[in-house]
């Protein structure tokens, strides 16, 4: 039990640290409109809170974020600058998650994890996907750019698999194809993930500080007060650590994504920094080769999160992506 809260716990504040560094991107005002929380029901018993930023008008972009992470990572001046650069980006809490439905089942345990397989009563990768289409559907978003980062970027993988009339473009953003021989932590690193973490507000805002010292980008970039902040502003949003795990155990659970991402007809970017430790730059390369004619971006000095600094060169990468997408039936 202890180390199942404890993996619980330490996946829930893997939250996105900000760069010291100053850039455009930061010093920007909020000039796009920014919508209000918004809860709705995409079937199957899941409610999905979600908000927009910019013109619905302009092309939607669809923002999912990661394991154990809530929307709010996908911080409000980037999604602010997305919109800037013309499109209608959206960005969610995935199932289990911030203040999106949580699910009732009991989370996996060590065995679970360590023998890869479904707990009972839990849910998939690929429900997960299915959630993120209803939505697509229900806000009559019609085909989106989609960007997912982690697990997101699994999620968005599965949506341009088994869901590409919904998806326009893709970008896969410090992510993998769940093959065992690609993206995989080290020993060390996991090892890191079982220690028991504190309960308290302010200390698991510390804990995120410390883990995001391991698996984060290092000096100059790493940022432990902006860490700190994004900790506490998630903890006070909705603090869920069974959801966490049983994040945890859809991505381990799930299959190879390698052979099925040769399907995939989207125009797709992957984005991984080269000092990721948690999840490996084998994992973005992989998914690059695996989609064809995918383009790989690999950022010097960028762990397991997307530093302030680095922005500018994601956010490039992505609208790039976008851009290329010049079907006229979909504007």
């Amino acid at each position: 039990m202890r180390s199942r809260r404890a993996v619980a716990a330490n996946l829930l504040i893997l939250t996105r640290s900000e760069a010291k560094t100053k850039s455009a991107v930061v010093e920007a005002d909020l000039t796009a409109a920014i919508g209000d929380e918004v809860l709705t029901d995409v079937g199957d018993g899941i409610t999905l809170c979600h908000q927009s930023f910019g013109n619905p008008a302009d092309p939607p972009m669809l923002m999912i974020m990661g394991l154990g992470m809530q929307m709010i990572a996908w911080h409000d001046e980037f999604c602010s600058e997305l919109a800037n650069r013309g499109f209608h980006a959206v960005r969610f809490d995935n199932r289990d998650m911030g203040r999106s439905t949580h699910h009732p089942s009991r989370p996996p345990g060590l065995r679970h994890l360590a023998l890869r397989r479904a707990a009972r009563g839990s849910y998939s990768l690929d429900d997960m996907a299915a959630d993120a289409r209803r939505l697509v559907e229900a806000l009559g978003l019609g085909p989106v750019h989609v960007v997912g980062a982690s697990m997101g970027g699994m999620i968005a993988q599965l949506l341009a698999i088994h869901h590409a009339d919904v998806v326009r473009s893709l970008t896969s953003i410090m992510s993998t194809t769940g093959g065992m021989l690609v993206g995989q932590p080290s020993p060390g690193i996991v090892r890191q993930l079982l220690r028991r973490p504190p309960t308290g507000r302010e200390q698991i805002a510390a804990h995120a500080e410390r883990l995001f010292r391991v698996i984060g980008s290092p000096e100059p970039h790493f940022d432990g007060p902006g860490i700190r902040r994004q900790a506490l502003r998630s903890f006070d949003r909705g603090f869920n650590p069974a959801g966490s795990a049983r994040h945890m155990g859809a991505v381990v659970a799930a299959r190879s994504r390698a052979r099925e991402l040769a399907q995939v007809k989207a125009p797709t970017t992957v984005i991984h920094g080269k000092l990721d430790r948690l999840v490996p730059i084998s994992g973005g390369r992989a998914t690059a080769r695996a989609i064809p004619g995918a383009k790989l971006v690999e950022i010097d000095g960028m762990g397991h999160d997307m530093p302030r600094v680095m922005w500018p060169q994601i956010l490039d990468a992505i609208e790039a992506n976008a851009r290329s997408d010049d079907d006229p039936s979909v504007e």
